[in-house]
Protein backbone atom coordinates (compact mmCIF):
# COMPACT_ATOMS: atom_id res chain seq x y z
CA UNK A 1 0.00 0.00 0.00
CA UNK A 2 1.24 3.48 -0.84
CA UNK A 3 1.90 5.78 2.12
CA UNK A 4 -0.47 8.72 2.50
CA UNK A 5 0.73 11.78 0.64
CA UNK A 6 -0.94 15.01 -0.37
CA UNK A 7 -0.45 16.93 -3.59
CA UNK A 8 2.40 19.41 -3.66
CA UNK A 9 3.03 22.82 -5.18
CA UNK A 10 5.64 25.54 -4.69
CA UNK A 11 6.00 27.77 -1.66
CA UNK A 12 7.20 30.78 -3.68
CA UNK A 13 7.74 31.87 -7.27
CA UNK A 14 11.18 31.55 -8.87
CA UNK A 15 12.65 32.86 -12.12
CA UNK A 16 15.13 31.46 -14.61
CA UNK A 17 16.21 32.68 -18.04
CA UNK A 18 18.07 31.25 -21.02
CA UNK A 19 17.60 30.40 -24.69
CA UNK A 20 15.57 27.79 -26.51
CA UNK A 21 17.80 25.03 -27.88
CA UNK A 22 15.81 24.76 -31.11
CA UNK A 23 14.48 28.29 -31.62
CA UNK A 24 17.55 30.09 -30.31
CA UNK A 25 15.12 32.64 -28.81
CA UNK A 26 15.87 34.15 -25.37
CA UNK A 27 13.16 33.28 -22.85
CA UNK A 28 12.34 34.13 -19.24
CA UNK A 29 10.53 31.47 -17.24
CA UNK A 30 8.66 32.01 -13.96
CA UNK A 31 7.40 29.03 -11.99
CA UNK A 32 4.53 29.72 -9.60
CA UNK A 33 2.32 27.79 -7.24
CA UNK A 34 -1.01 26.48 -8.51
CA UNK A 35 -4.17 25.29 -6.73
CA UNK A 36 -4.66 21.64 -5.84
CA UNK A 37 -5.90 19.67 -8.82
CA UNK A 38 -4.57 22.18 -11.36
CA UNK A 39 -1.75 20.00 -12.68
CA UNK A 40 1.18 21.41 -14.67
CA UNK A 41 0.08 24.31 -16.87
CA UNK A 42 2.35 26.31 -19.16
CA UNK A 43 1.34 29.91 -19.88
CA UNK A 44 2.68 31.92 -22.84
CA UNK A 45 2.75 35.43 -21.34
CA UNK A 46 3.86 36.85 -24.71
CA UNK A 47 0.50 35.88 -26.25
CA UNK A 48 -2.54 37.91 -25.20
CA UNK A 49 -5.01 37.70 -28.11
CA UNK A 50 -6.20 34.13 -27.41
CA UNK A 51 -6.06 31.35 -24.85
CA UNK A 52 -2.41 31.20 -23.78
CA UNK A 53 -2.67 28.34 -21.27
CA UNK A 54 -1.34 24.95 -22.35
CA UNK A 55 -1.85 22.08 -19.87
CA UNK A 56 0.98 19.53 -19.99
CA UNK A 57 -1.23 16.55 -20.78
CA UNK A 58 -0.94 13.68 -23.24
CA UNK A 59 -3.64 14.86 -25.64
CA UNK A 60 -1.85 18.20 -26.04
CA UNK A 61 1.41 16.65 -27.28
CA UNK A 62 1.61 17.60 -30.97
CA UNK A 63 5.26 17.16 -31.97
CA UNK A 64 8.05 14.89 -30.74
CA UNK A 65 10.98 15.60 -33.08
CA UNK A 66 14.05 16.05 -30.83
CA UNK A 67 11.82 17.35 -28.04
CA UNK A 68 8.25 17.32 -26.76
CA UNK A 69 5.88 20.08 -27.91
CA UNK A 70 2.44 20.74 -26.42
CA UNK A 71 -0.26 22.82 -28.15
CA UNK A 72 -3.69 24.01 -27.00
CA UNK A 73 -6.90 24.30 -29.04
CA UNK A 74 -6.08 27.93 -29.87
CA UNK A 75 -2.84 26.85 -31.54
CA UNK A 76 -0.56 28.16 -28.79
CA UNK A 77 2.43 25.87 -28.25
CA UNK A 78 5.34 25.35 -25.88
CA UNK A 79 8.40 23.38 -26.98
CA UNK A 80 11.03 21.26 -25.24
CA UNK A 81 9.12 20.70 -22.01
CA UNK A 82 10.70 17.33 -21.13
CA UNK A 83 13.58 18.42 -18.87
CA UNK A 84 11.53 20.65 -16.60
CA UNK A 85 8.74 18.05 -16.61
CA UNK A 86 11.24 15.45 -15.41
CA UNK A 87 12.16 17.73 -12.52
CA UNK A 88 8.48 18.22 -11.63
CA UNK A 89 7.88 14.46 -11.74
CA UNK A 90 10.92 13.50 -9.68
CA UNK A 91 10.43 16.21 -7.04
CA UNK A 92 6.73 15.36 -6.80
CA UNK A 93 5.38 18.71 -8.00
CA UNK A 94 1.73 18.06 -8.84
CA UNK A 95 0.49 21.60 -9.43
CA UNK A 96 2.46 24.46 -10.94
CA UNK A 97 2.11 27.33 -13.40
CA UNK A 98 5.05 27.83 -15.75
CA UNK A 99 5.00 31.27 -17.36
CA UNK A 100 7.13 31.79 -20.48
CA UNK A 101 7.61 34.94 -22.56
CA UNK A 102 8.68 32.87 -25.56
CA UNK A 103 7.87 29.65 -27.42
CA UNK A 104 10.32 27.25 -25.78
CA UNK A 105 11.47 26.24 -22.31
CA UNK A 106 15.07 27.46 -21.86
CA UNK A 107 17.58 24.66 -22.38
CA UNK A 108 19.98 25.93 -19.69
CA UNK A 109 22.91 23.43 -19.56
CA UNK A 110 20.99 20.67 -21.37
CA UNK A 111 20.08 18.79 -18.20
CA UNK A 112 17.34 18.98 -15.54
CA UNK A 113 19.73 20.17 -12.81
CA UNK A 114 19.05 23.92 -13.25
CA UNK A 115 15.33 23.20 -12.90
CA UNK A 116 15.88 21.12 -9.77
CA UNK A 117 17.85 24.04 -8.33
CA UNK A 118 15.06 26.43 -9.37
CA UNK A 119 12.45 24.33 -7.58
CA UNK A 120 14.64 24.12 -4.49
CA UNK A 121 14.85 27.92 -4.56
CA UNK A 122 11.05 28.19 -4.75
CA UNK A 123 10.50 25.71 -1.92
CA UNK A 124 7.67 23.21 -1.57
CA UNK A 125 4.21 23.25 0.01
CA UNK A 126 1.85 20.33 0.58
CA UNK A 127 -1.80 20.90 -0.28
CA UNK A 128 -5.15 19.75 1.12
CA UNK A 129 -5.87 17.10 -1.52
CA UNK A 130 -4.49 13.54 -1.54
CA UNK A 131 -2.14 12.80 -4.41
CA UNK A 132 -3.33 10.43 -7.12
CA UNK A 133 -1.05 7.89 -8.76
CA UNK A 134 -1.50 5.88 -11.95
CA UNK A 135 -0.82 2.22 -11.14
CA UNK A 136 0.17 -0.07 -14.00
CA UNK A 137 -1.86 -3.29 -13.82
CA UNK A 138 -0.86 -5.02 -17.07
CA UNK A 139 2.02 -4.70 -19.53
CA UNK A 140 1.62 -2.14 -22.32
CA UNK A 141 4.24 -1.76 -25.04
CA UNK A 142 4.85 -0.06 -28.35
CA UNK A 143 7.42 -1.28 -30.86
CA UNK A 144 8.81 0.52 -33.89
CA UNK A 145 11.49 -1.42 -35.72
CA UNK A 146 14.30 -2.01 -33.24
CA UNK A 147 12.83 0.53 -30.79
CA UNK A 148 10.64 -0.43 -27.85
CA UNK A 149 8.93 1.34 -24.96
CA UNK A 150 6.89 -0.45 -22.30
CA UNK A 151 5.15 0.06 -18.98
CA UNK A 152 4.98 -2.92 -16.63
CA UNK A 153 3.52 -3.52 -13.16
CA UNK A 154 5.92 -2.81 -10.26
CA UNK A 155 5.64 -1.78 -6.63
CA UNK A 156 7.63 1.42 -7.20
CA UNK A 157 8.54 3.71 -10.09
CA UNK A 158 11.44 2.19 -11.98
CA UNK A 159 13.15 3.13 -15.23
CA UNK A 160 15.35 0.96 -17.41
CA UNK A 161 16.79 2.42 -20.59
CA UNK A 162 19.09 0.90 -23.18
CA UNK A 163 20.82 2.62 -26.10
CA UNK A 164 23.26 1.46 -28.74
CA UNK A 165 25.36 3.74 -30.96
CA UNK A 166 28.02 1.39 -32.38
CA UNK A 167 31.19 3.00 -33.67
CA UNK A 168 30.79 6.10 -31.51
CA UNK A 169 31.99 7.09 -28.02
CA UNK A 170 28.50 6.19 -26.78
CA UNK A 171 28.48 2.51 -27.68
CA UNK A 172 26.07 0.30 -25.74
CA UNK A 173 24.76 1.69 -22.44
CA UNK A 174 22.09 0.59 -19.96
CA UNK A 175 20.71 2.29 -16.86
CA UNK A 176 18.23 0.67 -14.47
CA UNK A 177 17.05 2.67 -11.45
CA UNK A 178 14.30 2.90 -8.89
CA UNK A 179 13.30 6.54 -9.30
CA UNK A 180 13.05 8.46 -6.07
CA UNK A 181 13.65 12.15 -5.53
CA UNK A 182 17.14 11.36 -4.25
CA UNK A 183 18.09 8.93 -7.00
CA UNK A 184 16.96 11.45 -9.62
CA UNK A 185 18.97 14.22 -7.99
CA UNK A 186 22.08 12.06 -7.69
CA UNK A 187 21.97 9.83 -10.76
CA UNK A 188 20.01 11.55 -13.53
CA UNK A 189 19.33 15.26 -13.06
CA UNK A 190 22.76 16.46 -14.25
CA UNK A 191 22.87 14.27 -17.38
CA UNK A 192 22.90 16.47 -20.50
CA UNK A 193 21.31 16.12 -23.90
CA UNK A 194 23.64 15.14 -26.72
CA UNK A 195 24.08 15.22 -30.47
CA UNK A 196 26.51 14.63 -33.32
CA UNK A 197 28.38 17.51 -34.94
CA UNK A 198 27.85 16.05 -38.41
CA UNK A 199 24.07 16.41 -38.02
CA UNK A 200 23.98 20.00 -36.72
CA UNK A 201 23.79 21.73 -40.12
CA UNK A 202 20.92 19.53 -41.27
CA UNK A 203 19.05 20.20 -38.02
CA UNK A 204 19.48 23.94 -38.40
CA UNK A 205 18.21 23.82 -41.97
CA UNK A 206 15.16 22.02 -40.57
CA UNK A 207 14.65 24.85 -38.07
CA UNK A 208 16.06 22.93 -35.12
CA UNK A 209 19.11 23.27 -32.84
CA UNK A 210 19.47 27.00 -33.57
CA UNK A 211 20.36 27.62 -29.93
CA UNK A 212 22.46 24.49 -29.47
CA UNK A 213 26.08 24.82 -28.34
CA UNK A 214 28.72 23.18 -26.20
CA UNK A 215 27.19 25.12 -23.29
CA UNK A 216 23.94 23.17 -23.46
CA UNK A 217 24.68 19.80 -25.09
CA UNK A 218 27.29 17.11 -25.33
CA UNK A 219 28.60 17.27 -28.89
CA UNK A 220 30.30 14.27 -30.53
CA UNK A 221 32.58 14.62 -33.56
CA UNK A 222 33.59 11.22 -34.86
CA UNK A 223 35.17 9.47 -31.88
CA UNK A 224 35.79 12.68 -29.92
CA UNK A 225 33.64 14.44 -27.32
CA UNK A 226 34.15 18.14 -27.94
CA UNK A 227 33.02 19.47 -24.54
CA UNK A 228 35.77 20.80 -22.33
CA UNK A 229 35.78 18.68 -19.19
CA UNK A 230 34.25 15.69 -20.94
CA UNK A 231 31.34 13.79 -19.42
CA UNK A 232 29.65 14.14 -16.04
CA UNK A 233 29.00 10.37 -15.93
CA UNK A 234 30.70 7.63 -17.93
CA UNK A 235 27.21 6.67 -19.17
CA UNK A 236 25.77 10.20 -19.29
CA UNK A 237 24.07 9.52 -22.63
CA UNK A 238 21.74 6.78 -21.42
CA UNK A 239 21.11 8.62 -18.17
CA UNK A 240 19.84 11.57 -20.17
CA UNK A 241 17.54 9.31 -22.18
CA UNK A 242 16.08 8.03 -18.90
CA UNK A 243 15.62 11.64 -17.76
CA UNK A 244 13.78 12.43 -21.01
CA UNK A 245 11.49 9.45 -20.53
CA UNK A 246 10.54 10.54 -17.00
CA UNK A 247 9.57 13.96 -18.34
CA UNK A 248 7.69 12.54 -21.32
CA UNK A 249 5.69 10.18 -19.09
CA UNK A 250 4.60 12.98 -16.77
CA UNK A 251 2.08 14.18 -19.36
CA UNK A 252 -0.04 11.43 -17.81
CA UNK A 253 -0.74 14.13 -15.21
CA UNK A 254 0.28 12.11 -12.17
CA UNK A 255 3.10 9.92 -10.85
CA UNK A 256 3.47 6.35 -12.07
CA UNK A 257 3.51 3.22 -9.94
CA UNK A 258 5.17 0.87 -12.39
CA UNK A 259 8.26 0.13 -14.44
CA UNK A 260 9.21 1.86 -17.69
CA UNK A 261 11.51 0.07 -20.11
CA UNK A 262 12.93 1.79 -23.17
CA UNK A 263 15.19 0.42 -25.89
CA UNK A 264 16.42 3.10 -28.32
CA UNK A 265 13.17 4.96 -27.64
CA UNK A 266 12.74 8.70 -28.11
CA UNK A 267 10.08 11.32 -27.43
CA UNK A 268 7.78 9.98 -30.14
CA UNK A 269 7.75 6.42 -28.84
CA UNK A 270 7.45 7.63 -25.25
CA UNK A 271 4.32 9.59 -26.16
CA UNK A 272 2.96 6.68 -28.20
CA UNK A 273 3.33 4.56 -25.06
CA UNK A 274 1.43 7.10 -22.96
CA UNK A 275 -1.40 7.12 -25.49
CA UNK A 276 -1.38 3.31 -25.71
CA UNK A 277 -1.73 3.11 -21.92
CA UNK A 278 -4.60 5.58 -21.82
CA UNK A 279 -6.39 3.56 -24.52
CA UNK A 280 -6.24 0.48 -22.28
CA UNK A 281 -8.44 1.11 -19.20
CA UNK A 282 -7.81 -2.49 -18.14
CA UNK A 283 -4.06 -1.82 -17.91
CA UNK A 284 -4.12 0.82 -15.17
CA UNK A 285 -6.06 2.27 -12.29
CA UNK A 286 -5.95 5.58 -10.42
CA UNK A 287 -4.97 5.18 -6.77
CA UNK A 288 -5.58 7.90 -4.17
CA UNK A 289 -2.87 8.20 -1.56
CA UNK A 290 -4.83 8.51 1.68
CA UNK A 291 -7.31 10.96 3.18
CA UNK A 292 -7.27 14.71 2.64
CA UNK A 293 -5.42 16.78 5.23
CA UNK A 294 -5.05 20.50 5.79
CA UNK A 295 -2.58 22.55 3.73
CA UNK A 296 0.90 22.33 5.20
CA UNK A 297 3.39 25.16 5.32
Amino acid sequence: MLPDQNEQTLAHAAIIAGIGVHTGVPVRMVVRSAPAGAGVVFVRSDITDRDNRVPALAHNVTKTTLGTVITNAAGVSVSTIEHVMAAFAALSIDNVIVELDGPEVPIMDGSALPFVQLLDQAGFRRQAVPQQVIEILAPVEVIEGDKRAALLPADQFEVRFEIDFPGTPIGHQVVDLAITEQSFRDELSAARTFGFLEGVEALRKAGLARGGSLDNAIVIDGDVILNEGGLRFADEFVRHKALDAIGDLYVLGMPILGRFEGIRAGHGLNNALVRALLSRPDAYRIVTRGAALADVG
